[in-house]
């Protein structure tokens, strides 16, 4: 692969992957109901609108589930992949293989954010503990729903939550489960975000 390419596809990918999490972040904001009116979400919705309005006339949401999010982070993803291996000069495989990497990268990019998230979510407990700002809240939003049922099936210990190493753990296993899916179906973890 010549320089060119390579910065094409290192750019491609950037851009794609900027978005595709913005998306992601869209659908779980929504999904946890964080604070609609946080400068944060409002950012993510008007980044993501252009987008989503067009598709939600077409598919409605479901039980509080925005499916025309979740489905434009699909298809960003799918069409990550196949730029990349156009770039690359690859051919391109059948639509249900694209699919299948795709719902795969999907997965792994929804756990590798939950996985920072925590982490930031552990790091500012010591740093900016009590903190006000949005982005803190939003991260709580976001991590709550997963830690709750950790803590309650392992309470603080002098006054130190261990949860959140059940938490890491599962995703480590969750990320390991990924890694051999995608092997299974021929995936090269280079052309998915998030595995």
């Amino acid at each position: 692969m010549g320089a060119i390419n390579e910065i094409v596809a290192y750019l491609a990918q950037t851009l794609l992957s900027v978005y595709l999490v913005a998306m992601l972040l869209r659908f779980l904001l929504q999904v946890v109901r964080a604070d609609f009116y946080n400068p944060i979400s409002q950012f993510l919705v008007k980044v993501t609108n252009p987008l989503v309005i067009p598709l939600r006339r077409v598919i409605p949401g479901l039980g509080g589930i925005d499916l025309a999010s979740l489905l434009l982070a699909l298809l960003l993803q799918l069409a990550g992949i196949a730029v990349l291996l156009m770039i690359n000069g690859f051919e391109l495989p059948g639509v249900f293989l694209l699919l299948v990497w795709s719902v795969l990268g999907v997965v792994g990019l929804l756990v590798n954010i939950y996985f920072f998230a925590l982490l930031a979510m552990i790091i500012l407990s010591w740093v900016a503990a009590g903190s006000r700002h949005p982005a803190i809240y939003l991260l709580y939003q976001i991590t709550e729903p997963v830690m709750a049922p950790f803590r309650k099936a392992l309470p603080p210990m002098g006054g130190m939550d261990f949860s959140p190493i059940l938490v890491f753990i599962l995703i480590n296993i969750i990320q390991i489960a990924l890694r051999h899916m995608a092997q299974g179906v021929g995936l090269h973890p280079a052309l998915v975000i998030g595995i």
